[in-house]
């Protein structure tokens, strides 16, 4: 402490350094720059100017770290910015991670959803009923021609406490005044409403209410009747097998299956062929950009946010799941329809449509007759779509049920639609007389059976069939046009037959210890094959060539097949 001339001290700390150079060493822990002397020890401040280190009074100052005069501009960045720039794209990673997991959530959704069985859009299902709706006079309101009594509306006076007590007693309980000043109220205003309602029951505005609510009615009446009765006209044409009439049908309960998944594109359409009915369905797949192609963002050590891409067989996998449950979407929705039966099968191509596309891509194609479609359960029993702990929410393609599914009704699926690979569609439905190209097998194999069997073959049998043909044994009865037992090889070439085929059949018959042998195709045969039959040793073998085809159509059927190209 200091003290004044007169002994008392003036509040200033004199600070003792234990040695000479310590507030030199303290000022440089505390980052100061300071002037050392020739000899290293501290300037002394100049007389009447406080030095780097005292006060204006003499008394010693210490800054603060990172504070002083000498400190500004002298240090490096600060280390709080790096940490915040960290913090933020740390935090950007994390929410761009969000936004990809919300595409993987919404597209697990979509797979639960298309895998939802679908109502059977069937004509007793599209009936419409008519309930009559009464005239509101009629209800509750209506006058009933007595009037309101003020017995039903007076309260129930109240018990008095001593039973020698009079009336007026009762009449000075203020409870009971307020209710029997509320139930006069309430009887005022039905009786006024009562009054009214029956001066107005018999008005002109009454009865022309009436009349416009009974009008009403038997307009509502008329349509529910006109409609069941057009339902039922387009329920005969469709038994009679009329393609206008099959088309509005299936591809009304195509429309009603897409109403689980609304949000997601994929319409189906709907052509029926009545020389095979056969219905051939469209299926415009979704975009491949649908399913997610990133699993997240990852940040990395540099401070660059990194996107960590999907595996593309997983991606691809991905994709043909959710294609799979359309697609048997689209054949249940068909199938559960068709309660009469019509259809003998049904063709699905899956077209995927991208925008600057010359043509689409088909990247599915189903041929599925009635048998197969009846003992295949097309959607699967239980929940599609199951989080396992060690493959995620994504199955492996071969242990997918959709595709598995698929797969046993023949159908043909690319191995990778993000290459565009691309399968053959098993049916086009583009000519409305089509030609026996544009068939697929199931529709020829079909369309042989039935020419042959009105032709009077019986115990049809199929033994082989491919996309080209097929062949099948027959017994025909005594006395019919085809009597016997016959081996039959139907073919759809655009070569000539040859003569090697017709031995070959000659084979089967002897093979089968059958009589007689047919061989069918849809081009023509080759002059040595024409030959061949004329001889006495394959006179059991009879030939039918592409115009005979037709003529057969044209004469069982009573429909036409076009020419082959």
């Amino acid at each position: 402490m200091q003290y004044s001339a007169d002994g008392q001290s003036d509040g200033a700390a004199t600070v003792q350094f234990p040695q000479p150079g310590f507030l030199a060493s303290v000022f440089r822990d505390l980052g100061a720059d300071q002037d050392p002397d020739p000899d290293g020890a501290a300037s002394p401040a100049a007389p009447g100017r406080p030095g780097p280190d005292t006060a204006g009074d003499g008394r010693a100052t210490v800054a603060p770290s990172g504070l002083g005069p000498a400190d500004s501009g002298s240090a490096d960045a600060d280390p709080g910015e790096d940490i915040a720039a960290h913090a933020r794209a740390a935090a950007l990673t994390h929410h761009r991670t969000l936004t990809v997991r919300a595409e993987h959530d919404r597209l697990a959704d979509l797979l639960r959803r298309a895998a939802l069985p679908v109502s059977a859009m069937d004509f007793e299902s599209q009936l419409r009923h008519y309930e009559p709706r009464p005239y509101p006079a009629d209800g509750s309101d209506a006058v009933d021609g007595a009037e309101p009594r003020w017995e039903d509306f007076a309260p129930a006076e109240p018990a008095a406490a001593d039973p020698e007590s009079g009336p007026s007693r009762r009449l000075l309980d203020s409870g009971y005044q307020r209710e029997l000043a509320q139930a006069r109220l309430t009887h005022q205003r039905a009786l006024r409403e009562w009054r009214t309602r029956r001066a107005e029951a018999g008005s002109p505005a009454a009865d022309e209410s009436r009349r416009a609510h009974e009008a009403a009615e038997e307009a509502r009446a008329r349509a529910v009747r006109e409609y069941n009765e057009s339902l039922e006209e387009c329920r005969r044409a469709y038994r009679l097998a009329e393609p206008a009439a099959v088309e509005s049908l299936l591809e009304r309960a195509l429309a009603a299956a897409e109403t689980a998944t609304q949000d997601l594109s994929a319409p189906c359409r709907a052509v029926f062929r009545p020389l095979t009915r056969t219905a051939v369905l469209d299926l415009d797949l979704p975009p491949l950009d649908l399913v997610p192609s990133l699993t997240g963002y990852r940040l990395a050590p540099e401070g660059d946010i990194v996107p960590v891409p999907r595996p593309p067989a997983d991606r691809a996998t991905d994709y043909l799941r959710l294609v799979a449950r359309l697609a048997l979407r689209s054949l249940q929705a068909a199938d559960a329809v068709d309660t009469d039966e019509i259809l003998t099968g049904v063709v699905l191509n899956g077209w995927l449509r991208e925008p600057g596309a010359a043509e689409p891509l088909c990247l599915l194609s189903v041929d599925a007759d009635r048998d197969a479609l009846a003992r295949t359960r097309l959607l699967p029993p239980e929940t599609p779509y199951e989080d396992r702990d060690d493959e995620g929410v994504y199955a492996d393609a071969e242990q997918d049920e959709a595709l598995v599914r698929l797969r046993q009704l023949g159908a043909a699926v690319t191995p990778d639609p993000y290459a565009r690979t691309v399968v053959q569609p098993a049916a086009q439905a583009g000519a409305t007389v089509p030609a026996a190209p544009d068939l697929s097998a199931n529709e020829f194999a079909h369309l042989v059976r039935d020419l042959l069997t009105r032709g009077g073959l019986a115990e049809w049998s199929v033994r082989l069939r491919g996309p080209a043909g097929l062949v099948a044994t027959g017994e025909g009865a005594p006395g019919s046009a085809l009597p016997g037992r016959w081996v039959v090889w139907a073919s759809r070439d655009t070569a000539a037959v040859s003569a090697e085929q017709v031995e070959t059949l000659a084979e089967a018959v002897r093979e089968e210890s059958a009589e007689r042998g047919l061989r069918l195709t849809t081009g023509r045969f080759a002059e040595e094959a024409l030959n061949l039959t004329a001889a006495e040793s394959h006179r059991h073998i009879h030939l039918i060539d592409g115009d005979g085809v037709r003529e057969l159509a044209r004469t069982h059927l009573g429909l036409p097949l076009a020419a082959g190209r």
